[in-house]
């Protein structure tokens, strides 16, 4: 166990380490073996103001100063999950479950997402704009909020917090920030620790390792943070966003999927299997941008449904500490549980298995279904864990029809020897993201990325995010005496 994590087994707030004063202990464990990493007493609703009233002292003074020393900042936390890259390498594997190939995968992204951070420090430009008044000019600020309320997920923790926190700091803003109870140390405190370290002011980061049982919807209800961002299911999703509208605070919800990846009957077969595999079943399956389905024209189905269940076969399942592992654990049970029933549910309701893995503890191994009849309202729905369902289709209207049959809509992947036909078929689906002769799993730090539908509201990266995080403030100025009506 990375003896660190009964360092960061606490709350973070105003600059200072300090146990919660709730009446109860998160447990965190290690999803493989059930190993206990650590114990954190959580934080009650009066630790969530003072959380959030120290933010707001801080911010003030930190969006008045230099963007540049706030680059700098930025610039020494990426140089820090650098050299510390091993350590919180096996804090991934440790508390997530995350395989190797799964830690190497956040932490590349997690790095390029600082350094865009950095780059935003200096991204804010305001604009002089003309009157139709004689004498007067407009001038248009772009401001910070003040303060971002954070809410991250326990499956990519390190990254997508990291992905809110990194850029709101860098645009003037303080946050708090909420980790998932299942990985409190790499969603929250990891973060903390690395912005202390990287000489960030007392009170700008605030972490605050509780849940709804505690603290009810204080997060979300407190007057302090002007914008909520939200990574998780659509069902919380709605209730943030619920809650946040009669507070009339602005949302940025980030949400699930039910992406497909289509594979047009010209398709490099050998090559869309290698994307179907990684879209499906990096990190177990638990990626909302996942994809759910496979959608494989006729033509070619049998070709590329043989070639596909071969390479699931292939794929080694277990301990993830194994670097050859490629399927670690599901993040607890009830996780495992869900995953399990649905695909009872659908061989009752008429699949074929055409790959069934096995279930040991939270070590689910990976399902391919086939033929689960049209309106099943599995295939419209989010499945977390390492199942896909194989659909055939006849043509491309076929196709489109059934990829857009979902509430989801945010992510997806066509595959063709036609770039612009992939295109063409691409800006018929109603997401928010597609991808052509690639994966569905993708994110870069300087594209607008989100979703449609109930996959989410608004867009984080590059510009998105300076528009997610700051205001505009209109400002006019008469350089000379006006008149007026009366």
């Amino acid at each position: 166990m990375p003896t660190c994590f009964t360092d960061l087994a606490q709350q973070y707030i105003d600059g200072e380490w300090r146990p919660g004063t709730g009446s109860w202990d998160l447990i965190d464990f290690d999803p493989y073996d059930g190993e206990k990493l650590a114990a954190i007493t959580i934080a009650t609703a009066d630790e969530v103001d003072q959380a959030y009233r120290a933010a707001a002292r801080a911010q003030q003074e930190w969006a008045a100063g230099s963007p540049y020393a706030r680059r700098e900042v930025l610039e020494k936390a990426l140089r820090l999950v650098e050299e510390r890259e091993p350590e919180i390498t096996e804090l991934i594997i440790a508390e997530l479950g995350g395989t190797r190939l799964k830690a190497a995968f956040e932490l590349h992204l997690v790095k390029e997402f600082l350094r865009e951070a950095a780059r935003l420090t200096l991204s804010p430009q305001g604009t002089v704009l003309p009157s139709p008044g004689e004498g007067k000019e407009n001038r248009v600020y772009r401001v910070p909020v003040g303060v971002v309320g954070v809410i991250s997920p326990f499956n990519f923790p390190f990254l997508l917090s990291l992905k809110s926190v990194a850029p709101a700091l860098a645009l003037g803003n303080a946050v708090v920030l909420k980790p998932h109870p299942n990985t409190p140390v790499t969603g929250g405190t990891l973060v903390a620790k690395i912005f202390e370290d990287a000489g960030l002011p007392a009170g700008l980061l605030n972490v605050v390792v509780t849940d709804i049982d505690e603290i009810g919807d204080a997060f979300l209800e407190h007057p302090v943070p002007k914008v909520i961002s939200f990574t998780g299911s659509d069902a919380v999703g709605r209730h943030v966003a619920t809650v946040c509208a009669r507070h009339f605070k602005r949302v940025v919800l980030e949400l699930g999927g039910n992406s497909a990846l289509v594979v047009l009957g010209d398709a490099d077969l050998d090559h869309a299997v290698d994307a179907a595999v990684f879209s499906r079943f990096v990190h177990q399956g638990q990626v909302c941008m996942a994809a759910n389905r496979v959608l494989v024209e006729c033509s070619v189905a049998e070709e590329f449904t043989e070639k596909f269940v071969a390479r699931v076969r292939s794929l080694k399942c277990g301990d993830p500490r194994d670097p050859e592992t490629v399927i670690g654990p599901l993040i607890n049970s009830a996780q495992a549980a869900a995953v399990t029933a649905t695909v009872e549910q659908a061989l009752a309701a008429g699949a074929t298995a055409l790959v069934h893995g096995s279930v040991r503890d939270n070590l689910v191994e990976p399902t391919v279904l086939t033929g689960l009849p049209a309106d099943s309202p599995l295939l419209r729905q989010e499945v977390f864990g390492p199942v896909v369902f194989l659909v055939p289709f006849d043509g491309e209207e076929e196709a489109v029809r059934i990829v857009n049959d979902s509430p989801y809509g945010l992510s997806g992947a066509v595959h063709t020897a036609d770039v612009e036909r992939g295109v063409a078929f691409a800006r018929r689906i109603d997401t928010g993201m597609f991808h052509v002769n690639d994966g569905t799993v993708h994110d870069e730090p300087h594209v607008p990325f989100g979703g449609e539908k109930h996959s989410g509201i608004g867009r984080l990266n590059g510009e998105s995010t300076v528009d997610a995080f700051t205001t505009l403030k209109w400002i006019s100025v008469r350089h000379r005496r006006g008149s007026f009506p009366f």
